[in-house]
């Protein structure tokens, strides 16, 4: 009895540790089979201009053997299933965190409104305050489409482009000021995309997806090759400013710091140009939940939960969709409109599949239908660019790496719970 006690213990040892072995092998070969070419080898061009092939395969090496204890240990720690992570979080603190999470939303703005103040010598931090929010803006049109509708949308940056294209185009030959163009752009950029939600109403799904992605790179075709009306690859340079209620950011007289009796210096025209995408941010996020009340959101949710069912009670999906079409492509205008005026410059190279997809990552990981969590999402990801900037290398497998983590640990996305639009009867925590 004592020898079967203990051959049962032994193969209770063993066999784990065989099925960590397997795994840890498997992993291996996959990962080997994967940076072999990626991380191993790499061309660089010689003194020639030829193309050289240098081996790395040193870092390689480290890589793969990282794959190989990792994947043992996981499987030797929390065996094949899935890892609790949940459970590692005390509950005092989870419950604490929780608490925090209703004063996030105010905290972000509060500190949105004094970057200027705190870092009004720092160029850098203000660009990129402002790259961070115009993207923040994206996140939360295309938020109205795939988070909301449910309508997977990959061309979400040709209406970026179309409103981009079109202030460029009216202020350059018709010498309209930003506030005119603004509201032009965002209202042509809304018609795109009307035009697109025809064609697919009676798409979904992957269907969909394809449908939206050929139409992005139709525009930036379009944009490529219309050289007589949109400058071709060239683009379009010396793009109008905006100004301060028509004082101009200049070292002159009549400008915005000669009448404020200011020293001239060019970083006011980066703090109202933070201040204003700031602006336009807010007014995304003020529309959108007023939106989410109304009875036009409530059919957005609906139809993203089942289009089906939203039909059997009622709701016309072909309006339903070309609204939210209409109104997440009018939000990516204004933002093209305030891109091209910061710029100065624009072409069809900033409007690539790079872009929607970047937007709807920001979408997918802060959690589908979560104001909150967009804007954490854009300022994680952004955030995070920049620093793996200096490993210029390795920052796109850390940030592949961190995705996959997110999906694991928080499938829903960061905030994976947001406010009912609608209460029935009292109201319950």
């Amino acid at each position: 009895m004592a020898n079967t006690n203990a051959t049962t213990a032994t193969l209770s040892r063993t066999l784990p540790l065989a099925a960590a072995l397997k795994d840890a092998v498997l992993s291996g070969a996959v990962a080997f089979g994967l940076f072999f070419f990626m991380i191993g080898l790499r061309t660089e061009q010689g003194s020639t201009g030829a193309l050289e092939i240098t081996t790395r395969f040193q870092t390689f090496a480290i890589l793969v053997a990282a794959v190989f204890v990792g994947s043992f240990l996981r499987t030797l720690i929390f065996g094949r299933g899935s890892i609790p992570l949940g459970r590692a979080v005390p509950p005092s603190v989870a419950r604490l965190f929780d608490g925090a999470s209703r004063f996030a939303g105010p905290a972000l703005l509060i500190f949105a409104l004094l970057v200027p103040v705190l870092f009004y010598q720092n160029r850098y931090l203000l660009d990129l305050g402002i790259l961070v929010l115009t993207y923040v803006m994206l996140g939360w049109g295309l938020n109205i489409v795939v988070g909301l509708a449910g309508l997977l949308d990959l061309g979400y940056v040709a209406f970026y482009a179309v409103g981009a294209y079109s202030y460029a185009l009216l202020a350059t030959h018709f010498h309209l000021s930003f506030w005119i163009c603004l509201p032009l752009a965002g209202i042509l950029a809304a018609f795109w995309g009307i035009l697109l939600g025809f064609p697919v109403l009676r798409l979904r799904g992957d269907y969909l997806a394809i449908v939206t992605l050929a139409f992005g790179e139709i525009i930036r075709l379009v944009l490529l090759n219309w050289q007589n009306f949109t400058g071709g690859p060239n683009g379009i340079s010396s793009i109008p400013r905006p100004s301060f209620f028509g004082l101009p950011f200049a070292d002159a007289e009549g400008s915005f710091a000669a009448t404020f009796g200011l020293d001239y210096s060019p970083t006011h025209r980066v703090v109202f140009l933070f201040y204003l995408i700031l602006a336009l941010a807010l007014l995304t996020n003020w529309v959108t939940l007023r939106l989410r009340r109304l009875p036009v959101g409530r059919a957005w949710e609906a139809m993203r939960e089942d289009e089906i069912a939203c039909r059997s009670l009622g709701i016309n999906t072909t309006t339903t969709k070309l609204t939210a079409f209409a109104i997440g492509a009018m939000f990516a205008g204004f933002a093209g409109s305030f891109f091209a005026t910061r710029q100065g410059f624009i072409s069809p190279e900033s409007f690539t599949f790079g872009e929607s997809a970047l937007v709807l990552a920001i979408v997918v990981l802060g959690g589908m239908g979560s104001q909150l969590g967009v804007a954490v999402a854009a300022l994680v990801m952004l955030g995070g660019f920049e620093l793996f900037r200096e490993f210029q290398l390795y920052r796109m497998l850390v940030f592949g790496f961190a995705m996959v983590l997110i999906m694991i640990w928080r499938p829903r996305g960061l905030v994976s719970t947001r406010e009912p639009s609608l209460h029935l009867g009292e109201r319950k925590a």
